[in-house]
């Protein structure tokens, strides 16, 4: 799914970044990056400058907010909640608050994030917004330590969890399931360490009594995905020029993979009998899909004479069946 960037927060950035010197920003840009997929884990600071800020949020926000647009829209869709107020931890610049603004109909946004100089790009940034996305409050915090947190109908994270050390995930996401009083979303790079990190979140909170609303569908006691395999998406990401600048190539735009993981307090009220965990293969009459259903993965076999012929010329990964 090609994914659509709000307009307000495109020029947003282009004004942020305005007089800066293109050269040094995409410089900027590719060391935060490096920092990230290298350092990550570890939980020191990889970022501390407004400016340093300023590039990670040109070159990562669209990816970030299309890949956290889709998880929450599947969160919504599968647990049919009413969210009104959104706890948004370790917000970075704020795209899952941009996200979770277009999927429901917050009346209170609150970001949590210990890094100064996110937060004061990210309440920049949100100024742009309108509603609750004008009016959202910033606080520092620091996720590692022991201290409960504001409550609020939505909890979510972005890209999170995977920068704390192994031994303060679990804590963490306790801490996370606790404030969330109605759904919590977990989303994570599309990688096997980032899907490690959620099946293990997935198997503390559950034996707390959180109900697994997305991706997995429903029956889905435990996860089908052993060895080498994993449960991953993938959301297309359409390129600015700016966006083009910072990351380098003229490619109209990239994918961004994901995974993801929607904990609810009561059970999902629309889960999915079957998602799509592959692109399909398309073939001279036929459609293979590869499905995670409640029974564990399998595949099927679409033929025109399928019913779901129609549907799944159109369908993608991670969509539901």
């Amino acid at each position: 799914m090609m994914s659509g960037f709000p307009q307000e927060l495109s020029a947003a950035l282009n004004m942020l970044v305005a007089g800066e010197d293109a050269a040094a920003l995409a410089r900027d840009a590719q060391t935060i990056s490096e920092n990230y997929r290298l350092r990550t884990g570890q939980g020191g600071r990889l970022l501390t400058k407004e400016r340093e800020a300023a590039a990670y949020a040109a070159s990562r926000m669209p990816a970030t907010f299309a890949a956290a647009q889709e998880a929450l829209w599947q969160a919504r869709d599968a647990s049919g909640l009413e969210i009104r107020s959104l706890l948004d931890c370790g917000a970075g610049t704020g795209a899952v608050s941009w996200a979770a603004a277009e999927a429901f109909p917050l009346a209170r946004i609150t970001c949590l994030e210990r890094e100064d100089a996110m937060r004061s790009v990210g309440s920049t940034l949100m100024r742009a917004g309108s509603g609750a996305l004008a009016e959202a409050v910033w606080s520092a915090w620091d996720l590692t330590q022991a201290q409960a947190l504001p409550g609020a109908d939505l909890v979510a994270e972005g890209y999170m969890l995977g920068e704390l050390r192994e031994e303060l995930r679990l804590p963490a996401a306790e801490r996370l399931w606790d404030a969330a009083e109605k759904m919590l979303v977990l989303i994570e790079p599309g990688t096997p360490q980032g899907f490690a990190n959620l099946a293990a979140v997935r198997a503390h909170l559950a034996g707390l009594g959180a109900h697994v609303a997305a991706p997995c569908p429903a029956g889905c006691a435990r996860c089908p995905m052993e060895g080498d395999d994993w449960c991953h998406f993938t959301v297309r990401v359409q390129r600015t020029r700016l966006h083009k600048a910072l990351k380098g190539g003229d490619a109209p735009y990239e994918d961004e993979k994901f995974a993801y993981l929607a904990l609810t307090r009561e059970a999902p009220k629309a889960p999915c009998s079957a998602r799509v965990l592959r692109h399909p293969m398309i073939a001279p009459g036929r459609i293979t899909l590869t499905l995670c259903a409640g029974g564990g993965k399998t595949v099927r076999v679409v033929t025109k004479k399928d019913p779901l012929w129609k549907r799944a010329r159109k369908i993608g990964a991670g969509d539901c069946v």
